[in-house]
């Protein structure tokens, strides 16, 4: 009982000094791949870089701690990094306070989803989640993930449209009107490094590499170069104008926000009250007040991208001040700094006594030393509503994706997962993180694949990953700060490389036709709703659950034969001649209230087809469950059958069914000589009390050998096309 609670005491058994040092060296290797990559997926995520490091500082030891895998490396993910930012779009902005509170709730909230699935022992939930659709979401992510760190390629600033195709779309235009070459240059060059060390060096970690690299010479070049200037010496009544427009739509905003909390309370107080006259008087005004802060923002989107457009060049002049005219209005004979400068506007008010402008590529910034402060996330119960049904999807997508690698690991190392004790080690890998200022987390399968290659032997290895992840916070925050931005963007670019799956799609379409298709449906609707991603999964949850209702509302119902070596055989689709008088049945699948008609329709219609039956035989093998519907039909069913002077008998009850009919007594009304062991046994006893001595003679189901006809089609023309 200890162990089951506390997995980790098992790690002791035989464990030696050999084991340690194994498990520190991969425990180093991936906190290398970890920490540059941490910060990539945070700000997928839309938090701050430091913010990475928070979720790779607890949650890998927690979830590794109580996990059932040894090798799994826990951390920022770029499917759920993506998810948090999509589920959290709608509340605030990326990167405000507000943002990244939500984003800590949130990983409290699919923790506490994912232990309590695993303490009920439900992991089998995560079957809802079908590996087409889960296919499909995944490319399309990785295209999203990728295509949405082209702005940071480029060095360029665009609002998020409603769709994500129509932000790629801006991107593309934004980066023709203007790109910052040496931002885009530096995320190429960090990306010819990862390439390159990972074929002919894949052992030397090429993320951190391409990190230093860039870092340094981020550093010596002055990649950052920011500047403020003063509305004097901005020479652009154009600029000006548009800031003083973009300064008065954001300030705007506020006061309507807070008479919209005030509206609400009122609102809420007359609800209370039964008072309909001041509820319709409040939802009126919130309403209005609404649609003001709607337009306000609109405004504010409109000149702040007309802002960003504008492009200055400075010129220093005799007394050492710097004017910044537009590219296209710069004085005859000036002579500029060849720098390119933009002005830096985001969603708060720009300060006219020092306009932000910059000159160079974005970096990291100053990065927060020493560890979060624990504490628990405030709880909202609104804000809970809202990110609950992400939170499920969060939960469950992060967890089949940690399963998987789980059990791929596992196949290697022989090792026994339990997919139980991995959600309770995942849950509590997210509480515990939301704890530490943490976003949700989830198993990382390259990050798991490099702790596997460098020889981790147990979970210790993840515990030597938290700690070099302390030592980072605690000591060399400060060197990440020339770290540019467009190399977080091209290390995400290539971790997501992998998750493009093809082949994935044409497997699926083998195995079946319509799990292809839901597996492209998925991969085309979340593409097209992205950034509302759990629009596409629960699209392809909802198409699987209609296959899966479908096919057992129309299971499979086979006349049976018999072929040229006297097996029974399905006569339609092996084009064989059936008895007039018998008509063996086989029914596949459980017999319950979705079905049970379709049965009974059959059968009607064989009635109709074959005016000489005597007797049915239904092969109960395939039916593994029969529920009250079920039994009514089947007990109307011999009722009528005989009434219409047809026997029917039974094969191959399992013993559940057999307890229902049992209870319910239709045990006793089809008769105990008519339900036998097996399908032969059965046709020992019908067939011939159905037949005359000259008709056993010439029946298919006798002992002569029968041509055996495949038509094209898999058509019998024995029967009629309304028949089984």
């Amino acid at each position: 009982m200890i162990k089951r609670i506390f997995p980790f005491l098992d790690w002791f058994s035989g464990y030696n000094l050999p084991f340690l040092k194994a498990d520190a060296v991969a425990g180093l290797t991936v906190a290398l791949v970890l920490i540059p990559q941490s910060m990539a997926y945070a700000q997928l995520a839309g938090m701050p870089a430091y913010y990475g490091l928070y979720a790779a500082f607890l949650p890998p030891m927690i979830a590794a701690l109580f996990g059932s895998s040894r090798q799994l490396s826990t951390g920022p993910v770029a499917v759920v990094s993506l998810m948090t930012a999509a589920s959290l779009e709608p509340l605030a902005t990326a990167g405000s306070e507000s943002f990244i509170a939500y984003a800590i709730l949130l990983s409290l909230l699919v923790g506490l989803f994912q232990l309590s699935l695993g303490i009920l022992r439900l992991g089998l939930v995560v079957n809802f989640l079908s590996h087409p659709v889960v296919n499909g979401f995944t490319n399309a992510a990785a295209i999203i993930i990728a295509t949405s760190q082209v702005s940071k390629m480029f060095g360029v600033n665009v609002d998020s449209a409603e769709h994500h195709y129509e932000t790629i779309i801006k991107v593309v235009q934004s980066a023709l009107h203007y790109t910052h070459w040496p931002t885009l240059l530096i995320g190429l060059l960090a990306l010819v490094i990862m390439v390159v060390l990972k074929r002919i060096a894949p052992k030397v970690p090429n993320v951190l590499v391409a990190v230093v690299v860039t870092t340094l010479l981020s550093w010596l070049i002055g990649f950052e170069h920011n500047a403020g200037s003063s509305s004097t010496a901005l020479q652009s009544p154009v600029a000006l104008e548009k800031i003083l427009s973009f300064n008065e739509a954001v300030e705007g905003i506020a006061p309507l926000a807070e008479e919209r909390t005030k509206t609400s309370r009122i609102l809420e107080e007359a609800k209370k009250g039964n008072d309909a006259i001041a509820r319709l008087d409040a939802e009126h005004d919130d309403r209005v007040i609404q649609s003001k802060i709607e337009e306000l923002k609109d405004k504010a989107h409109l000149y702040r991208e007309e802002i960003r457009l504008l492009l200055f060049k400075a010129v220093r002049q005799p007394d050492d001040t710097v004017l910044y005219y537009q590219d296209d209005q710069v004085p005859a004979g000036a002579v500029t700094d060849g720098r390119t400068w933009r002005i830096r506007v985001g969603n708060k008010p720009i300060a006219l006594e020092k306009i932000p402008l910059t000159g160079g590529g974005e970096v990291i910034g100053t990065v927060p030393g020493g560890l979060p402060a624990l504490s628990v996330p405030k709880l909202d119960f609104s804000v809970l509503l809202h990110l609950f049904p992400y939170a499920a999807i969060i939960s469950l997508l992060g967890f089949m994706e940690a399963i998987s690698i789980a059990k791929a690991i596992a196949s290697k190392t022989g090792q026994r997962i339990d997919p139980n004790q991995e959600l309770i080690g995942q849950g509590l890998a997210n509480i515990v993180g939301a704890i530490a200022k943490s976003y949700p987390a989830s198993g990382s399968f390259s990050r798991s694949a490099v702790n596997l290659q460098a020889g981790a032997v147990t979970g210790f290895s993840s515990v030597f990953t938290s700690l070099t992840v302390v030592i980072a916070l605690l000591f060399f925050t400060p060197l990440l700060y020339h770290l540019p931005q467009s190399v977080l963007a091209a290390i995400i670019m290539m971790a997501v490389i992998g998750l493009i799956n093809i082949s994935g799609f044409l497997h699926a379409w083998r195995a079946q036709w319509y799990d292809g298709l839901i597996s492209i449906l998925s991969f085309l609707c979340t593409l097209w709703f992205a950034p509302h991603l759990d629009k596409g999964i629960m699209l392809g949850v909802v198409l699987c659950l209609l296959v899966f209702l479908y096919k057992n509302m129309r299971p499979v119902i086979t006349s049976l034969t018999r072929d040229r070596s006297r097996v029974l055989v399905c006569a339609v689709t092996r084009g064989l001649e059936e008895c007039k008088y018998l008509s063996i049945i086989r029914f596949e699948g459980p017999l319950f209230f979705a079905n049970a008609s379709y049965l009974e329709d059959k059968i009607s219609d064989l009635m109709l087809c074959k005016t000489t039956l005597r007797h049915i035989l239904i092969v109960a093998n395939g039916i593994n469950d029969i529920d009250a519907s079920g039994e009514e039909t089947l007990s109307l069913l011999v009722g009528r059958l005989r009434s219409a002077g047809i026997d029917v008998s039974f094969s191959g009850i399992n013993d559940t069914v057999m307890k229902v009919l049992i209870r319910t007594h239709l045990f006793n009304k089809i008769g105990a000589d008519h339900i036998h062991p097996t399908m032969e046994e059965a046709l020992l006893v019908i067939h011939p009390n159905v037949h005359t001595r000259e008709e056993i003679a010439r029946c298919p189901l006798g002992n002569h050998p029968q041509p055996e006809i495949i038509h094209p089609l898999g058509e019998s023309s024995h029967v009629c096309d309304n028949c089984i």
